[in-house]
Order: C-alpha cells, then sequence, then structure tokens
C-alpha cells in the first residue's frame, strides 16, 4: 500500500552564497534574518588560490572558510543580499565573496498556515 503525499514546490527562489573568513558566519546570518530570510545552512571549507598575500595591501586571506547558504524568495533576494554584504565586510580586501543562485524549484515542508498566507498574498497581487 503507498500512501501519498503532497509535495509543496517552491518557485521563484534564489539561494544566496557566501564563503568568508572562519568566525564571521554568525554575524552575517544574523544579518539575513533581520533582512527576512528564514534560516541558513553553515558548513566549512578550505580556500586555495590568494591565499599568501592580498595586493599591495600585504593582507593575508585565511584557508578556513565559512560558507553560508541562504534560500530566499525573489523578493527578499536584493535586501538580504545587501545587508549580508554589509555585515560579512565584503567591501574590503580578502575578506569573502557572495553571489546568488537562481533555483527552478525547490521542496519542503511548509507548515498549512504559511500556505494560506502565501495564497492570499498572490491573490491580492
Amino acid at each position: 500500500m503507498s500512501i501519498e503525499k503532497k509535495m509543496t514546490l517552491l518557485t521563484g527562489v534564489s539561494l544566496i552564497t557566501c564563503m568568508v573568513q572562519k568566525g564571521k558566519g554568525d554575524a552575517i546570518v544574523a544579518a539575513a534574518r533581520a533582512a527576512g530570510a528564514q534560516g541558513a545552512s553553515i558548513h566549512y571549507g578550505r580556500g586555495a588560490g590568494v591565499r599568501d598575500r592580498l595586493g599591495l595591501l600585504s593582507i593575508t586571506v585565511e584557508a578556513e572558510k565559512e560558507v553560508i547558504q541562504i534560500m530566499v524568495s525573489e523578493e527578499q533576494e536584493k535586501e538580504v543580499f545587501v545587508r549580508m554584504y554589509e555585515a560579512g565586510q565584503l567591501d574590503t580586501p580578502g575578506m569573502g565573496i557572495m553571489y546568488v543562485t537562481k533555483l527552478d524549484k525547490a521542496a519542503a515542508y511548509i507548515p498549512p498556515h504559511i500556505l494560506e498566507r502565501i495564497e492570499q498574498a498572490h491573490q491580492q497581487r
């Protein structure tokens, strides 16, 4: 006997990925949440390449990295991106890099009351 499950597909979503020096991730996630993001995934990695010295400024770039990934709606994307950029001080050489990937679709459990709010918002447009 198979039980039919309903899959909720999300469209119109983007994945923001931010790679920064180890120890900077919590501030970036806090800024994203303050801008409306619901959650984040953080994992760790090692950078390679421009590690020794960065330009004439002689800034050491650490190899240990935190990779923050946050899925947001297209409507939230710009605000969350800007807040993460500012919190990560990405306008400073050697601090990290951030980019956005448009997602074709994503799937997750969404509580019924949240689905109702989304549906109502779309009907009001």
